[in-house]
């Protein structure tokens, strides 16, 4: 219930849960004379409209809130049979309560609806023990969530443009400046930043375990790669027209065209290949002008460092044209290359998923420590309300669900404002109460308009006013359930103060710092893994083996991309409690680790290999400089974390007379300039974190957002 959305989404939201609990609960309290059924109907869309957050447009959301329905009925009818016993109804609240924190593995939507479906057991599992309401719970569940579905397709939330929609504007945007070169490199980066998912709304963000959204995100990630690349390429010194690098770029310009075309219509992409045939006969060019005694003159330096930018974008647009292929056929029409970096296209469906659990498996996800951490909270919430028989125990739980927070400083701020606001909507119910008492009819004209208020003031004035009214809105719905006094307002004070204390103590004793913490060591972890490939990487271009295009394995420093990916956006959804804090630039950690995993699968399938064998100096500065490279990714990882090895030795530039191009591969220098500059930039930004953290400085930070 945050202050996140916009006005008018708030206003639709609570209108529809409004007209779906108020269409469920009177008809089933008054006309049928079912109170529990009526119960269950009101607070089945006030779960999963109001306290789950499901992303999208009103059809994507009935259709989450359809599947919701048979969890929902499951999870009800395990808390009524196991509120028999408390520590029965403690272990069941332990294992659900984890399942559902740690659906967040499987995407925004299935995460959106998780806090809502908590709620249906939580609201289950109390006193009184009544197996035989089962179907009188079940039949207002069904009720309310059927309307609920309806409200959303009736008074639905607009439309976004969807990934794939954004992915062929990018495609379209590289297309135009490959092409004819009309579009400035500040539009470029601008259109590739537009690619983040930070920018992307929930709904459309490619985060399942599928093929399908894994080639999108991939794909989009490629995409963002080439725009930045034909950015700089318009940016470095212009060179003599080269024909060679003219004919490849040009290719690439139809390659993101056809991508983009598949994308914008559903049609089926051109089979991957000829484009990766291009880079082939383009290296094979390039070879023949650099080999000693061929015929023609050699190229200068600029010229081969120009074509080596041209090829490593060219294969940026090759991973995008086997993305988008992958995206739209679901399988690969032939397998990819290289394997290892679209190891998801031959694996099945169950596989892929149960891969993204198991790789979340492990302490150091956030995603487990959050999951782990609710788990824990619910689980003493329902054990010390049933041990003290506290009434409406289940308010205890719901405190603990709502106000709990990725960080101990978050859930203080959360539960301080809420207790103080629940005191007074408190005060207010008790009061109501001893003025109308028994008047059943008076609290029924209320509820509606308490219920309609409540849900779109209270969220756009924080979460103080959420908690006060909402009290109101519990307290008159209660008290036309059962008589109700001014001790219902007491009882929710009590609940609702118990669980907060619950909910900070947990935050306190489990992973008090959230995300921040973890990424710093996510992050460390992941440049540290980058770093050790590089000299493996310089090695097969310095020393090649004839007949060989061996490349250095990358999967575990892809498994330490996907964990700091999740680290970090983990992290960017915690609010800031110390304004000032000053953070390294952690996407352009994410954005080097991409470049360093490009280059490993790159280089030794299409880069320029000296001739002249693996001695001299050239041979001698790409050993020093990948061993320099590695130094610098461990001395970096230190300055995140403070720990792990620290080592030095930064690698310098070639300089003009150190390599001839048949001594060194162009290609392999032009990568580890880059990266050095890349790391120097991470570097400077660490020292400023470090620096702000010594003298405790308040200055606004400039990162990443």
């Amino acid at each position: 219930m945050s202050a996140g959305p916009g006005r008018a989404a708030v206003l639709r939201r609570s209108l529809r849960v409004t007209l779906a609990a108020s269409a469920g609960f009177y008809p089933l309290r008054y006309a049928a004379d079912l109170p529990v059924a009526a119960l269950y109907a009101l607070f089945a869309p006030i779960a999963v409209g109001l306290l789950s957050a499901i992303p999208g447009s009103g059809r994507q959301q009935a259709f989450v809130t359809l599947r919701a329905l048979p969890p929902a009925l499951v999870l009800a009818t395990l808390g009524t049979l196991v509120a028999v016993d408390t520590w029965a109804a403690t272990g069941g609240m332990l294992v659900v309560g984890f399942l559902l924190a740690f659906a967040t593995v499987a995407g925004p939507r299935p995460a959106g609806a998780a806090p809502g479906l908590q709620l249906f057991y939580i609201l289950a599992c109390f006193p009184p023990y009544a197996p035989e309401t089962l179907g009188e719970r079940l039949a207002g569940l069904v009720l309310g969530m059927l309307l609920l579905a309806a409200g959303e397709v009736l008074l639905p939330d607009p439309s976004v443009a969807s990934y794939r929609e954004r992915l062929a504007n990018a495609l379209g945007t590289a297309s135009r400046a490959a092409a004819a070169g009309e579009v400035s490199p500040e539009h470029l980066r601008e259109s590739g930043s537009r690619m983040r998912l930070s920018h992307i709304p929930p709904s459309e963000r490619p985060a399942g375990a599928g093929r399908a959204d894994r080639a999108l995100e991939q794909g989009g990630r490629s995409v963002r790669r080439l725009l930045d690349q034909l950015a700089t390429l318009s940016e470095a010194s212009p060179v003599s027209p080269d024909p060679v690098s003219t004919t490849l770029i040009r290719k690439v310009a139809e390659t993101c065209d056809s991508c983009a075309h598949s994308l914008r219509t559903g049609c089926r992409p051109p089979a991957p290949g000829e484009l990766e045939r291009a880079m082939r006969h383009f290296q094979t060019e390039r070879r023949a002008r650099t080999r000693s005694g061929a015929a023609g003159p050699t190229p200068s330096k600029a010229v081969l460092r120009r074509q080596s930018r041209v090829l490593a974008l060219a294969e940026s647009a090759r991973i995008v044209e086997v993305t988008v292929d992958i995206a739209a056929n679901g399988r690969p029409g032939e397998p990819p290359a290289p394997a290892e970096l679209f190891w998801y296209a031959e694996l099945s469906t169950p596989r892929l998923w149960a891969r993204r659990a198991l790789g979340n498996v492990t302490l150091r996800s956030v995603l487990f420590q959050n999951a782990v951490r609710t788990a824990l909270g619910l689980a003493a919430a329902r054990l010390v309300a049933g041990s003290l028989d506290l009434d409406h125990g289940f308010w205890v739980l719901l405190a603990v669900l709502t106000l709990g927070r990725t960080t101990v400083g978050e859930t203080w701020q959360a539960v301080r404002r809420a207790v103080a606001g629940n005191a007074v909507g408190a005060l207010v119910a008790g009061a109501l109460l001893t003025g109308i008492g028994p008047h059943t009819d008076v609290y029924a004209a209320l509820l509606a308009p308490a219920m309609l208020v409540g849900f779109s003031v209270g969220p756009m004035l924080g979460i103080a006013c959420t908690q006060g009214l909402f009290t109101l809105v519990v307290a008159t719905a209660f008290a036309q359930i059962a008589p109700a006094t001014w001790r219902l307002s007491e009882a929710r004070i009590i609940d609702v103060a118990t669980g907060s204390a619950i909910g900070l103590l947990c935050g306190l004793l489990a992973w008090p710092a959230g995300a921040r913490r973890e990424v710093r060591r996510a992050m460390a972890a992941l440049l540290r893994a980058c770093g050790g490939l590089v000299p493996p990487t310089a090695e097969v271009l310095v020393n090649p083996v004839p007949g060989s295009r061996a490349v250095p394995g990358t999967l575990p420093t892809l498994h330490r991309l996907r964990l700091a990916e999740a680290a970090y956006a983990q992290y960017r959804t915690e609010a800031r409690t110390t304004p000032g804090s000053a953070e390294p630039d952690w996407h352009a950690v994410l954005m080097v680790a991409n470049h360093v995993l490009q280059g490993a699968h790159r280089l030794p399938r299409f880069g320029l290999r000296p001739s002249s064998g693996p001695s001299g100096p050239a041979a001698t500065w790409a050993r020093a400089a990948a061993t320099g490279l590695d130094a610098d990714a461990n001395r970096i990882a230190h300055l995140f974390t403070g720990a792990g090895p620290r080592r030095s030795g930064p690698p310098s530039a070639p300089g003009p007379n150190v390599w001839s191009p048949a001594s060194l591969s162009v290609d392999l220098e032009v990568w580890m300039t880059s990266l050095r500059d890349q790391f120097a930039r991470i570097e400077a930004s660490a020292a400023r974190s470090s620096l702000r953290r010594s003298h405790g400085s308040r200055a606004p930070e400039a990162r990443d957002t």
